[in-house]
């Protein structure tokens, strides 16, 4: 199967970037509830398998959540590969949006923007 790897860096505490994941697929599951089904979600020591089925493919992935960035690690289907571009994109884009927030360290009091 064709892999799909990516990462989102991240600003934010990696426990509080943790939690911000914990139960994306539902809200997705909500938002697409026509489209998804067979959602499983589990979640170790910062890290987290899922899968789904969307539009009929079986999808696979892993997340590994680290102090700057998440790693994404997944599988699609042969048949889904035309559309292998737009899936990372909407993954890249809505980590990126999760995932945005109050920075770490000095420039989180003080407001600043790096």
């Amino acid at each position: 199967m064709p892999s799909l790897k990516m990462s989102v860096p991240h600003k934010l505490e990696r426990q509080d970037a943790e939690e911000r994941l914990k139960g994306l697929l539902e809200k997705i599951k909500e938002r697409y509830q026509d489209r998804i089904s067979n959602l499983h979600e589990e979640w170790g020591e910062h890290s987290g398998k899922f899968s789904f089925t969307a539009y009929g493919f079986n999808v696979k992935c892993a997340a590994q959540v680290e102090p700057e960035e998440v790693k994404i690690n997944g599988e699609l289907p042969f048949a889904a590969m035309m559309f292998k571009g737009k899936i990372e994109q909407e993954i890249r884009d809505t980590l990126t949006r999760i995932l945005g927030g109050p920075r770490k360290g000095k420039d989180a009091a003080s407001g600043d923007v790096a």
